[in-house]
C-alpha cells in the first residue's frame, strides 16, 4: 500500500492553492473523500483527475516517482491512459465478477498505466520465474507489474493471464496452439519440461491479456 500517497495529495493540493472543498468541486468528488484519501493514504481511481486540476504530474502523485511538475510543466513524457487496480491473484481470477462493484479501497494499490486497459483493466504483480527469460526478450521478472486488458479477445502468441479450473489459481504464460490444440508456455528456457507446456482445459478461465509490463508500476 502507498502510506505517502496522502502526503504527496496534501503538498499537490497545497501547491495549487485549494481547499479540500474547492479541490473536491474541481474533481466532481465530496469533501469527505479527500480528507479521507489525505488522512488514509490509500491510493485512489481519481489520481489523474487530482493531478490535473493541482497541476502536479499524475506519476509523481501516484507513485512518488519523478518530480512533482515533472510532468506538468516541462516537456512531455509518455501520456498516462489512467489509473487502475494493483490486484492479488485472488481477485484478479475473479475480476470479471468483482469489476462492476469494486470500491478503491479494495484494490492492494493502483498504478498509472500509459496504455488503454479498458474499464475493467487490471494490474497483477509476477510471482516466480516461469515467465523470466535469461538473455533474451520479453522476459517478465518478479515483482514486475503487468498490464492487463481483459477485453481483448487472446491470440496465440499473446501473453494471458488465466485462471486454472482445477486448481482454481491464477497462471501468467503465453498462449500457443500446438498441432491445434490450445496450450499455455512457461517461456523460461531452463523450466521444467513437464511444466513447461500446459494444456488449456475446459472450465479455464480468461483474465485477460497483458499489453505493457513495467518495473515498480511505471512504464
Amino acid at each position: 500500500m502507498n502510506t505517502d500517497f496522502g502526503k504527496r495529495l496534501k503538498e499537490a493540493r497545497k501547491h495549487a492553492g485549494l481547499t479540500q472543498q474547492q479541490l473536491a468541486r474541481k474533481v466532481g468528488i465530496g469533501q469527505s473523500t479527500i480528507a479521507e484519501l489525505e488522512r488514509s493514504g490509500l491510493g485512489s481511481s481519481h489520481v489523474t483527475a487530482i493531478a490535473v486540476a493541482c497541476g502536479v504530474s499524475p506519476f509523481w502523485l501516484a507513485d512518488g516517482k519523478g518530480s512533482m511538475l515533472s510532468e506538468a510543466n516541462t516537456s512531455p513524457g509518455p501520456e498516462m491512459k489512467g489509473m487502475y487496480p494493483l490486484l492479488s491473484e485472488v481477485q484478479a481470477g475473479r475480476w470479471t465478477e468483482l469489476c462492476t462493484g469494486f470500491q478503491s479501497s479494495d484494490a492492494q494499490d493502483w498504478r498509472p498505466s500509459t496504455k488503454n486497459l479498458g474499464p475493467c483493466g487490471f494490474m497483477l504483480r509476477v510471482r516466480g520465474r516461469s515467465m523470466e527469460n535469461p538473455g533474451g526478450s520479453p522476459s517478465f521478472t518478479e515483482g514486475m507489474i503487468l498490464h492487463i486488458n481483459p477485453d481483448i479477445d487472446p491470440l496465440p502468441g499473446h501473453f494471458v493471464v488465466v485462471r486454472r479450473s482445477a486448481t482454481d489459481e491464477t497462471t501468467f504464460k503465453r498462449y500457443l496452439l500446438i498441432e491445434g490444440a490450445p496450450y499455455l508456455e512457461a517461456i523460461n528456457p531452463d523450466w521444467p519440461k513437464d511444466e513447461k507446456y500446459l494444456k488449456l482445459m475446459p472450465g479455464d478461465a480468461w483474465c485477460g491479456v497483458v499489453v505493457d509490463a513495467s518495473l515498480g508500476g511505471l512504464i
